[in-house]
């Protein structure tokens, strides 16, 4: 199968913060915000797969920063690594104060995709290749991230296991 490069699956989306998307505290809700990362990250993946592809996981969200109403939020995002069927995605959010100039990294997020078939069975990916250093530093560092998920996967899976759905809550 092809290799691909990272840059391929680069994606950018840009919105501005408008009252609706708000909380209490004039800042962007923090479940769009996760939304708009789930979004740029499939769109990623699907570039990079051309495949219809699924969320697997979602690492932390830390919000590092609040965006504004009136501020603009960018999120760029692409393909750091590729196994068999899934690959992992980097996304960086960006806050913008459209009148200062002033900009503030809000979050960092990976998320791991899995590129699906017609009947909704893993499909086999290309490779990634990265180019850049920054690409090649999350790359390099990507099987640590990988070992962290199947750690926190399987005591999800314990908790899940001893709570259960018995319990009325």
């Amino acid at each position: 199968m092809e290799k691909k490069f990272c840059r391929e699956s680069f994606v950018v989306k840009t919105s501005i913060v408008l009252p609706p998307d708000t909380n209490s505290y004039g800042t962007l809700f923090g479940g769009k915000l996760m939304a708009y990362i789930d979004d740029v990250a499939a769109i990623s993946a699907m570039r990079h797969a051309r495949s219809t592809v699924v969320t697997a996981s979602t690492d932390s969200v830390d919000f590092l920063h609040p965006i504004f109403q009136g501020h603009s939020v960018c999120l760029e995002s692409f393909v750091t690594y590729t196994g068999r069927s899934s690959m992992e995605v980097f996304v960086k959010v960006i806050a913008e104060n459209l009148i200062t100039g002033d900009r503030n990294v809000c979050a960092l997020s990976f998320l791991t995709m899995v590129a699906i078939d017609e009947k909704g069975k893993p499909t086999v990916i290309p490779e990634v290749v990265p180019q850049t250093e920054e690409e090649k530093n999350l790359y390099d560092t990507a099987k640590e991230r990988a070992e962290l998920r199947k750690k926190r996967r399987k005591e999800s899976e314990m908790w899940a296991q001893k709570y259960g759905t018995d319990l009325p809550w």
